[in-house]
């Protein structure tokens, strides 16, 4: 039985070259193209078959392939076809196994991981041979023959020493000790209102409330709140007096070489109040 025409690469040059030109629906109604599509079902069928895909898949890309301009304008193009058919299978396969398109399986970024895998796929529960989940207890992680005892002096000091620090400083520079308690108590409990440092500088600049119940002016007043909050100045970010009191005393800084400091000293002894009585807390 003679081959059909289009088995030779310039018969299905032909081929294809009449039926990119004719009406519309020849490639649904024409007997040779009908032939043809046979004929790579059963060309391509070992080749699906090589990526557990069936011929039919194949079909589809050969399809898909003949139907462009650089099939039908190639030296061989049956040699472009199978190599079309070649690269849509063996993508075809990848996004099987990733679970994802042939499009995204084309992806470098998306082809490099492995296939997905079922928990059914193994008879080990997932965190018994995945390596991810080996992660030791954290007591395994330490040396406990060799850890230092717990020392007091290296315990970082926590809201509430430092709280009471910058209190025993007002009062070292001459604020009465319950005016200073009630300073730094009514500072701090702004701050966690707040919730940043600045927020809370700016709602404390505007709180007459409290200047009235310290009899401090306003300027005293910002003062102050520049002392213990320090001064939201970009140029003084990383010094003393931008970082105030209470935040150099939560960085470890001692109250005995904070207390002295003019930054701190000359503010506390110009704004103690005179008197300590209902008043002032």
């Amino acid at each position: 039985m003679k081959a059909p025409a289009f088995t030779t690469p310039q018969g299905l040059r032909l081929l294809l070259v009449r039926l990119q030109y004719s009406p519309a629906g020849t490639w649904q109604h024409d007997p040779d193209a009908e032939e043809l599509m046979r004929f790579v079902t059963a060309k391509y069928a070992g080749l699906a078959r090589k990526y557990d895909l069936p011929p039919e898949d194949a079909a589809v890309a050969a399809f898909e392939a003949m139907r462009t301009r650089a099939v039908r304008t190639a030296i061989d193009p049956w040699a472009v076809v199978t190599r079309a058919v070649q690269v849509t299978l063996i993508y075809d396969a990848r996004a099987q196994g990733l679970l994802c398109s042939n499009h995204q399986a084309r992806r470098t970024e998306i082809s490099a991981h492995h296939d997905a895998e079922r928990f059914c796929d193994h008879d080990q529960g997932l965190a018994d041979y995945h390596p991810a989940f080996h992660v030791p207890a954290e007591q395994e992680l330490h040396d406990w023959d060799d850890a230092p005892a717990p020392s007091v002096i290296e315990e970082p000091t926590n809201a509430w020493v430092a709280a009471e620090q910058a209190a025993h400083i007002m009062v070292d520079n001459g604020w009465p000790e319950a005016s200073a308690h009630w300073c730094i108590e009514y500072v701090c409990g702004q701050v966690i209102r707040s919730g940043y440092r600045q927020t809370a500088y700016a709602r404390l600049t505007r709180d007459h409330h409290a200047e009235a119940l310290l009899d401090l002016s306003h300027p005293a007043w910002v003062g102050v709140l520049q002392a213990l909050l320090g001064i939201d100045d970009p140029v003084l970010e990383r010094t003393r007096e931008g970082r105030g009191l209470l935040q150099l005393l939560m960085m470890g800084y001692l109250p005995a070489e904070l207390s002295s400091l003019v930054c701190f000293a000359d503010v506390f002894e110009a704004t103690a109040p005179r008197h300590e009585g209902a008043s002032h807390v």
